[in-house]
């Protein structure tokens, strides 16, 4: 699968993309330790127990990667000159171990660059949902992408 060009999106254009993932517990831990995150909700069992959620929330910068990830190939592979931002990031609600995550993907809003003539901003709503249909991530991302080679 490749991203689309600059010139291939419209505002409105939607996507569901078809990867779907399941957060296993390595994958908190592992993104936690190697971001030198020491959060007890994320790492330690009896904490998280004793906490109003119960359990262990899986770290939010992982929530956030796993979204932005699910959504690359069917957006910006091949076709990214670079990421320029992200905005408006919501976590409506906590992902927790053995959750199952989907994307969608809106395009928000298109424009020329007004430094290279060849590029353009495409600004993406992604939004990462579980399988009991919550929002769990939500942002804006604004993505200088390639046009199509002539």
């Amino acid at each position: 699968m490749a991203g689309r060009y600059f010139d291939e999106w419209a505002v409105g254009d939607r996507i569901v993309h078809e990867i779907r993932r399941t957060v296993t517990e390595t994958d908190n831990l592992l993104f936690s330790t190697m971001t030198h995150n020491p959060q007890p909700l994320h790492i330690d069992a009896e904490a998280a127990r004793a906490s109003e959620f119960g359990r262990i929330v899986v770290n939010g910068t992982f929530t956030f990667a796993l979204m932005i990830g699910l959504s690359v190939s069917d957006t910006t592979l091949g076709t990214l000159v670079a990421n320029l931002g992200y905005d408006k990031l919501v976590m409506p609600h906590p992902v927790f171990i053995g959750d199952t995550m989907r994307a969608e993907t809106r395009v928000d809003a298109i424009r020329e660059s007004r430094s290279r003539p060849m590029a353009g901003i495409v600004t993406f709503e992604h939004t990462l949902i579980n399988q009991r249909d919550e929002i769990v991530c939500k942002c804006l991302r604004s993505a200088l992408m390639h046009k199509s080679p002539a």
